[in-house]
């Protein structure tokens, strides 16, 4: 077994599990020491199994290496995918159902992997298509995309395509909703992108008369197709948790329905977002949904289950979510007017 591939298993399956993510780095860290190897390197590391001379690499990884190079699944490997638990039980038939996410996150802002291997995870997933929407650039903690930056990366996106086709990777953004309800990045730029999820990051605790008004102005931006975890909520996990901001919802999903942009279900444990009294008065407005992970690790890709169940307890049907639709079913639904 190649010992990068092994080592980069690993930390999917504990992105997956939810591991603390010094964790993951660890593993993924040492993949990339092995992956800079010449063949003569790496073949004498194998024969004196010294892996533990080179930097980064401590006795947990060099185990998962030596043990791989020696023809066999890694112990710990073998450990961590028997732990495993199902994600999302309830919400099988929805899964299913679904050809892709429209919400993702690279090391080009805070994700923790590289583009093509978050593509790459999603191929083997299964999906037909993925959507990369690395943030913005006034979200500076999180390292967002400068107008230059995305452009880089969209050129970076359509090499890695001619790849991977006839899976399609489509280009997106995760843009901050400002204050004033505009958003942060260029708009002919925005016009370029297959998928634009529009989010409020900052300012949550606003008053509701504000937030609206600020929300609306970005639903109704014709660049906008998705509107991403809807009350910043944090429900559980180490950053700790964070009340619901307050809008009015009824005049939220309202303007979903009417300019066509979709309400996320955001798949992440920590947000569990909408709550379930929001989504079932957005199925109830007549909206469309998106059930989508907000990965920012591989192994996190598999949490849309976490999504699927909540939506299908909610009684939302598939033909409602826009990312069971087809690649061009799909592109032409966002398309602007």
């Amino acid at each position: 077994m190649d010992p990068t591939v092994a080592l980069r298993e690993v930390a999917y399956w504990l992105e997956r599990s939810r591991a603390e993510t010094h964790r993951v780095k660890a593993y993924r860290k040492a993949a990339d020491i092995v992956d800079g190897l010449d063949d003569a390197e790496r073949a004498e590391h194998g024969r004196t199994n010294s892996w533990t001379t080179l930097a980064g690499i401590g006795p947990k990884t060099a185990a998962v290496i030596s043990q791989a190079v020696a023809g066999r699944e890694p112990d710990y490997l073998a450990e961590v995918k028997g732990k495993a638990e199902p994600i999302g039980e309830g919400g099988t038939e929805l899964l299913a159902a679904l050809r892709g996410d429209l919400h993702t996150h690279s090391n080009w802002s805070d994700g923790g992997s590289p583009i093509a291997e978050m593509m790459r995870t999603a191929v083997a997933l299964g999906h037909e298509y993925c959507a990369l929407t690395d943030h913005s650039p006034r979200l500076t903690v999180a390292n967002g995309l400068s107008a230059e930056r995305l452009r880089s990366q969209l050129e970076v996106i359509a090499e890695l395509q001619a790849e991977l086709a006839p899976f399609r990777i489509l280009t997106g953004i995760e843009v901050d909703i400002l204050d004033n309800g505009t958003l942060d990045q260029d708009d002919d730029l925005l016009a370029e992108l297959d998928i634009v999820v529009a989010s409020v990051h900052s300012n949550l605790r606003a008053d509701s008369a504000a937030m609206t008004r600020r929300m609306v102005k970005a639903i109704a931006n014709p660049h906008v197709d998705v509107l991403g975890h809807c009350t910043g909520r944090l429900v559980e996990g180490n950053r700790g948790t964070r009340p619901e901001s307050k809008f009015d919802a009824a005049i939220i999903f309202e303007a979903c329905k009417q300019f066509g942009t979709a309400v996320e279900i955001n798949s992440r444990p920590e947000r569990q977002d909408p709550p379930m009294r929001l989504m079932e008065m957005a199925l109830e407005t007549g909206c469309y949904f998106s059930i989508d992970t907000d990965a920012h690790a591989p192994g996190q890709l598999d949490w849309q289950g976490y999504g699927c169940e909540r939506a299908q307890e909610c009684g939302v049907p598939a033909e409602r979510v826009i990312n069971t639709w087809s690649a061009d079913e799909l592109l032409e639904w966002v398309a602007p007017a």
